[in-house]
């Protein structure tokens, strides 16, 4: 079958979120080919390149998020009109406060977006998502899809439908009328109580932020050699790579499935503490409207973890259509250090991972000054870069923290003072590589406040390490009994676990093969591939296409038009899209549709349309009933 994988800030980029787990997914499914749709979100992304692509990448289409220059699409009078409208009730949706008393009244809604989503709010969260979600920033965000939910959902489709007619609306998004629309939707009766404080600086931020989220409307991918033309998108993440895919499922009923490891609305909230409080809550608004809307129209969504899930479901996903798949990882690369008799430095704690405030490893140090008051010969190997300049500070704030707790000690009068904590880089002449890292010392530490899917705590179980975690976001779920979990920002805690399993190297071994063999049941990426693979085959059998698909000799292709397609009833039903059909469809019913040859992937210009596509019916949703996780197979860091 062709995919078609929607990608946004990662692959085919060198740098970027989920770069791993795409060429590991689009390599494990050599059988199908897959076309690369990917949004750019710097120049220093774009300028360091592409990965090395496979042979089964037919196509790769890129567009930047960062930068748009002016299309030039000049709107007559009509079209104007048409803009205003359907802008005018987007920003309405986003602005609207819901129906009183349900999740989105004003008191609740200043709490969501307010001091109760960062880092500083207290933890990570299982507990964020009932404040952040459940505390409403609109009707459609506690998990019921109501009216304001259509109605953003009818105006986002207004939209489409302008650009596909009319041109981009780069021009239209960024004029003065578009301002105006949001501050007459900020100034209305019902509308959230932080939008009716906006000043014009607000509005003249949030309306260039809309912009930027709404850039995928104006491209020419949606056409019928575009994604009009795929049996299935992708897309590698929730936000703007799984916008374009609504579009294409809206224009030409392509099915599209949703795979989040990291949550976008939830990333979007804990990066908005330090914007105005106006702009925090509308932009939280409107990233929640379009979380619902696409939860909504998926055929199927792929939580990473059970932490995901939860914020899907409070968005408003229908339980039918979950199926967890866990990210899969690389085991081999860890099987030699996981096999290995030995246990490395039994008296060495280590921690592995990016250095940043999120991280808390100022917790770690306090409980490591308790640990050495009991087990005075522990050290503690800090292994991993400080990430960005924040990190880079964070990380100068921690070795002087060191520093003072811990002052360089020597054996005797004669012999050089040597501290216990040490902070090391990867590649160095003491931690060549990876699992080397995890090899030095007999327990792994995680001290996280804020955490999605723990990558570090997986290597170490691949690795047979015994681990203490802090209990946050993914953690239970992956360690599943395998180690001791403690609660995040608790030194003492953090420490009498350490020093229990530093006591007791028996235990140390049993956690530790336990931790191994769970990880190599769960977490590979051989598991990962088989899942997805099954679920593109469950999808595209439940999809019916209405074009018949042929190769250079006339043969129908595979999954062209499956079995379902011959079935009497509602597989045969002709179901239109809103608004009847569209005229680019007229006369042209079932008129077959050569299917492309696979060539090397290079990028390609914006190709025109060859010709009018014929209209699609609606995807059913895959419904079967309550959903046990799919195990699988390595999401981004």
């Amino acid at each position: 079958m062709r995919i078609g994988l929607l990608t946004e800030g990662g692959y085919p980029y060198v740098s970027g979120d989920a770069r791993l787990w795409c060429d590991r997914l689009v390599r494990g499914l050599e059988q199908h080919e897959f076309d690369i749709y990917a949004l750019s979100r710097s120049e220093q992304q774009e300028d360091e390149g592409w990965i090395q692509l496979p042979p089964q990448v037919s196509r790769v289409r890129t567009a930047p998020l960062w930068t748009a220059e002016d299309d030039g699409v000049g709107h007559g009078r009509r079209a104007r009109r048409r803009f205003a409208e359907a802008y005018g009730e987007l920003v309405a949706a986003v602005c609207s406060v819901g129906e009183p008393g349900g999740p989105g009244e004003p008191g609740a809604s200043r709490g969501a977006v307010g001091t109760a989503v960062g880092p500083a709010a207290g933890g990570d969260v299982g507990g964020d998502v009932g404040v952040a979600v459940g505390g409403g920033l609109g009707r459609g965000l506690g998990g019921v899809v109501g009216p304001e939910a259509d109605r953003f959902g009818n105006a986002l489709y207004a939209l489409a439908e302008l650009a596909r007619d009319e041109g981009g609306l780069v021009g239209a998004l960024r004029s003065e009328a578009a301002v105006r629309a949001l501050e007459r939707a900020c100034r209305a009766r019902g509308a959230l109580r932080e939008a009716r404080a906006a000043r014009v600086p607000d509005l003249l931020d949030v309306a260039a932020q809309l912009e930027r989220a709404l850039r995928p409307l104006s491209l020419d991918w949606y056409e019928d050699d575009g994604l009009g033309s795929v049996d299935l998108c992708h897309a590698a993440a929730g936000g703007a790579a799984a916008l374009p895919g609504l579009l294409a499922r809206h224009l030409a009923g392509v099915p599209l499935l949703v795979t989040e490891y990291g949550v976008q609305l939830r990333a979007h909230y804990l990066a908005s503490g330090g914007e105005p409080a106006p702009v925090r809550a509308l932009l939280a608004a409107f990233h929640g409207r379009l979380a619902t809307e696409v939860y909504r129209q998926a055929t199927c969504i792929t939580p990473g973890n059970t932490h995901a899930r939860r914020w899907q479901e409070r968005c408003g996903a229908d339980r039918a259509k979950l199926r967890t798949v866990y990210p899969g990882m690389e085991a081999s690369r860890f099987a030699e250090v996981g096999e290995s008799a030995g246990c490395g430095d039994p008296d060495t704690l280590v921690w592995v991972g990016r250095i940043e405030p999120a991280k808390d490893l100022i917790s770690l140090l306090h409980a490591f000054a308790e640990i050495r008051r009991q087990a005075p010969k522990t050290r503690l190997r800090i292994v991993g870069a400080a990430a960005g300049a924040e990190g880079a500070a964070y990380l100068g704030h921690c070795r002087a923290l060191a520093a003072q707790l811990f002052p360089d000690e020597a054996e005797c009068a004669h012999a050089v003072g040597d501290n216990p904590v040490s902070f090391e880089e990867i590649g160095g002449p003491e931690v060549p590589d990876l699992a080397e890292a995890y090899a030095a010392g007999a327990v792994v530490v995680l001290s996280s406040v804020v955490e999605g899917f723990p990558i570090s705590l997986v290597e170490a179980m691949f690795c047979g390490r015994a681990t203490v975690s802090t209990d946050v976001g993914a953690v239970v779920e992956v360690i599943g009994g395998t180690g001791l979990v403690v609660p995040p920002r608790n030194p003492r805690a953090l420490a009498e676990a350490c020093v229990t399993l530093l006591r007791d190297p028996e235990r140390r071994e049993r956690l530790g093969a336990a931790a191994r063999a769970r990880a190599l049941e769960l977490f590979t990426v051989e598991q990962n591939v088989a899942a997805f693979h099954g679920i593109y085959l469950e999808i595209v059998s439940h999809s019916p296409v209405r074009r018949v698909f042929v190769d250079d000799t006339g043969e129908p292709l595979p999954f062209g038009v499956p079995a379902e397609a011959h079935v009497p009833g509602r597989w045969t039903e002709v179901r239109l899209l809103s608004g009847g059909r569209p005229r680019w469809a007229e006369g042209t019913a079932g008129a077959p549709v050569r299917g492309t040859t696979p060539v090397r992937a290079t990028p390609l210009p914006a190709v025109p349309s060859a010709g009018p596509v014929p209209a699609m019916p609606a995807v059913p949703a895959v419904s079967s009933g309550p959903q046990e996780p799919v195990v699988a197979g390595e999401g981004a860091r």
